[in-house]
């Protein structure tokens, strides 16, 4: 017999159903942490079963951009939907998927002329990590099958994903026995705006020498680590890396899955140090948080490479790869963002949140707060409950959702001064009581 999770009384029918079948990501079923039912969403809000508003400080986990309910985006889900919502991908095409791929081309960093499409963002690592792979076997050199990753770095939930992430202090440190072996260096230590010292690059430059036969790539978070602890770093770091694979006949993948679509001041992070990838993931804010979707390019030599192996193709073909319905939703994201002052906006959110973070120094529970671009971070001193303090969030009519000692926002780019104030105020208060 099923066991059925007690649930109080004033719960809805949706929550206590929720509570005895649904498994939520990164939540236990033996000690269920109540999930909160949203009925719709607007703007920056959330609207709860009960007649609560959230205001959402998280843009749905880094994607929703644009807020909920865009009419823009609406209307290209409309008229996507009409015409066809999905068709397979191999041996057919649509206007749809070859627009956003030369739009890609043509905001991304020079070099990246070729474009394969995924539906997730841990897919779009797998598709990069296999590329590489691939792209050294085609070359007769199949020992070059090992990745150098960051230490606090985070590229998604699925094997070869998982193996990148920081096996010690990463969430999943657990698998370190059943996942690929991956060497790794230590997390950059200097800030964005700090003056830089080549020391930091030193203990990389020494792995990638000593093990540049093996490795098939670099893959690292451009500037900002997210998931693995919020960190921000030089420029001069990345691109010091760069400079390290080609000096060793490596291949450099930019997971900008996270920093995408503005979201660290620049349209992609790797913009802060000027340099090109070899091949880079793209996810979350692609389609303004419509529609999942994610995308994997690289360059022409890596492409070619591949295809003039013996396989004479790449290895890989999601089933809803190329779905037209979230492709047109992600062309409509694209230029409604390309077509707005988002660098002005993205500077306005950074300054708000610098002044408004400047007041939780004082704060005992908290260690330090930095802020980058749409980015802001509280670093507590001790990790937080997350089921006590969300509660308290809501009470304060915000959706902020922490990990460990990180209590962060990512807001949609819509938020308002007053809006944007009144979230991190109300973080405040939280954190007070605490």
């Amino acid at each position: 017999m099923n066991s059925i999770t007690p649930i109080s009384s004033h719960q809805s029918q949706i929550q206590r159903k929720d509570q005895q079948f649904v498994w939520h990501p990164y939540s236990s079923l033996t000690a269920p942490i109540p999930a909160y039912e949203v009925v719709s969403a607007e703007g920056i809000n959330l609207h709860l079963a009960d007649g609560t508003v959230l205001m959402d400080g998280m843009a749905s986990w880094w994607c929703a951009i644009h807020g909920y309910n865009h009419p823009v985006l609406n209307e290209a889900a409309k008229s996507q939907i009409d015409k066809m919502s999905h068709v397979m991908f191999g041996g057919i095409t649509h206007a749809p998927a070859v627009n956003l791929c030369e739009t890609l081309v043509q905001i991304t960093p020079n070099g990246l002329d070729k474009v394969f499409l995924s539906d997730s963002g841990s897919v779009a690592v797998e598709v990069a990590i296999k590329m590489a792979f691939q792209y050294w076997i085609s070359q007769g050199q199949p020992n070059k099958n090992k990745l150098l990753s960051l230490r606090n770095g985070y590229h998604g939930d699925t094997f070869a994903a998982m193996s990148a992430c920081d096996p010690t202090t990463g969430m999943h440190h657990m698998f370190e026995q059943v996942v690929a072996k991956q060497h790794f260096a230590p997390a950059p230590q200097i800030g964005v705006h700090e003056e830089w010292n080549e020391q930091d690059i030193a203990e990389f430059a020494q792995i990638i020498s000593a093990k540049k036969a093996e490795l098939a790539a670099v893959i690292l978070e451009p500037i900002v680590q997210g998931a693995g602890g919020m960190r921000f770093y030089s420029p001069h770091y990345l691109k010091a890396v760069r400079k390290l694979c080609d000096e060793h006949n490596v291949l450099l993948i930019a997971d900008e899955i996270a920093t995408g679509f503005g979201r660290s001041g620049k349209l992609f992070a790797c913009e802060w140090a000027d340099i090109s990838p070899d091949i880079m993931c793209l996810g979350k804010a692609i389609t303004g948080g419509y529609m999942t979707l994610a995308a994997t390019l690289c360059s022409e030599e890596v492409s070619r490479g591949i295809c003039e192996g013996e396989a004479g193709c790449f290895m890989h073909g999601p089933t809803f790869m190329g779905n037209p319905l979230a492709c047109a939703v992600a062309n409509a994201s694209i230029e409604l963002l390309l077509s707005s002052d988002w660098q002005a906006n993205i500077q306005r959110i950074e300054s708000t949140l610098k002044e408004e973070l400047a007041h939780f120094d004082g704060l005992e529970t908290v260690a330090k707060t930095r802020v980058l671009g749409a980015i802001g971070v509280i670093e507590m001193h001790e990790p937080v409950d997350l089921a006590e303090i969300q509660k308290l969030f809501v009470a304060e009519g915000i959706w902020v959702r922490p990990f460990g000692k990180l209590v962060y926002v990512m807001p949609p780019y819509i938020s308002t001064d007053s809006e944007l104030n009144r979230l991190i105020q109300g973080i405040y208060r939280v954190l007070v009581k605490l």
